[in-house]
């Protein structure tokens, strides 16, 4: 029997431009069908996406967030897709350093 190991979860911090709250939530109201299959094949379990006014908060379930980000980073997939969120958000997201998310501060344990 194989046992497949917990997936990393990793919280993320994004921010829009100012006006672009809708065009984003609408872009994002279906993904193209390529980015999901490359998120997936990456390892994606899920990806979870809240808005606060400007802000985004971004909770991603993957089996290796850098190695993920390694097999985004010049996905044909992927690459047009980043293109389009630089319209929309104040930060481009280039791939080019050592993102490991937000650092987890405290969550309420399981009970046994």
């Amino acid at each position: 029997m194989t046992h497949q190991r917990e997936p990393q979860r990793v919280a993320l911090h994004t921010r829009l431009k100012p006006g672009k709250e809708a065009e984003y939530e609408s872009v994002h109201a279906v993904i193209p069908p390529e980015l999901d299959t490359a998120l997936r094949e990456a390892g994606v379990r899920t990806w979870r996406i809240w808005r606060n006014g400007l802000d985004l908060f971004h909770v991603v379930e993957v089996d290796d967030y850098a190695a993920m980000r390694a097999a985004l980073r010049d996905h044909p997939a992927n690459v047009p897709w980043q293109a389009r969120m630089a319209e929309l958000l104040a930060v481009e997201d280039d791939y080019s350093g050592g993102d490991t998310g937000i650092g987890l501060v405290w969550e309420l344990p399981e009970k046994e």
